[in-house]
């Protein structure tokens, strides 16, 4: 959501497995996939920020973005694509790198980080290189269009943690202010939101996920300085922490470069 990192310059809102078993080698993708599937009426959210460690060889983050893409192939998935973090919008994290990928339910998402392509991505290309992770997972509110994020498409997720005590109604008006955002701020071209069901999320519970053409419309909706801060101030009070990101949709070839 705009406005919401704490200490920082003005924003919006804003399951890799722990057991793996002997690593598939991955084909380098080809493209970015799009859907085949129909009249699907449900999109499960995984977003996974990662914090590469600063000494990590180059060439060892390339064969992490490389592989972590290369799972865009398995058949659970709907949308995937990895690359460098833009922009930490708030101070209590500061992740490098971001994966974000969409599945038709919970079950392909289960079946996505339990296959061996992408337990061995993980195990070999991710935790030696990696000081921290953290994934978040939530059933979007509503199906967003397109599924497939286009290369350049530029990318700002926001989790929340609130404050012990918090009930559902502040929760509910919480969502309101989400779902307002794209009618408030010119350049949205999809926002979903939800509740997180990942148990390595950190404690934070809602997450959203806001996308728009490129940059240029990111900033440009940064700069009315006037409505971000009257959404910040409208579930301020509500609030424990806030995690913001910022990240642009990875074309091919940019992405076997980094």
């Amino acid at each position: 959501m705009f406005g919401l990192a704490l200490k920082s310059r003005p924003l919006f809102f804003s399951p890799l497995c722990q057991t793996f078993s002997p690593p598939k080698r991955l084909k380098k993708p080809q493209s970015f996939r799009f859907s085949v599937k129909a009249n699907m009426s449900k999109t499960i959210e995984h977003v996974v920020l990662f914090k590469v460690k600063s000494e990590t060889d180059p060439s060892k983050v390339d064969t992490m973005i490389n592989n972590l893409n290369g799972l865009v192939t398995l058949d659970p998935v709907r949308h995937l694509a990895c690359g460098p973090v833009l922009r930490n919008g708030s101070s209590l994290f500061t992740f490098t790198h971001m994966l974000h990928s969409r599945y038709s339910s919970k079950e392909d998402l289960d079946t996505y980080s339990q296959h061996p392509d992408h337990m061995g991505a993980v195990k070999e290309s991710v935790l030696p290189i990696c000081e921290d992770i953290m994934a978040v997972d939530w059933e979007a509110d509503q199906t967003p269009d397109p599924i497939v994020l286009p290369p350049g498409s530029a990318v700002r997720v926001s989790f929340l943690k609130l404050k012990e005590g918090v009930g559902e109604d502040a929760k509910n008006e919480i969502y309101g202010v989400i779902k307002g955002i794209k009618e408030s701020f010119g350049g949205i071209q999809q926002i979903t939101s939800g509740e997180n069901f990942s148990a390595r999320a950190k404690g934070f519970s809602i997450a959203s996920i806001a996308v728009f053409k490129s940059v240029k419309e990111m900033e440009e909706a940064d700069s009315n300085e006037e409505l971000v801060n009257l959404q910040k101030q409208k579930v301020k009070d509500y609030l424990d922490g806030v995690v913001v990101v910022d990240y642009v949709v990875p074309s091919l070839s940019s992405s076997s470069s980094l």
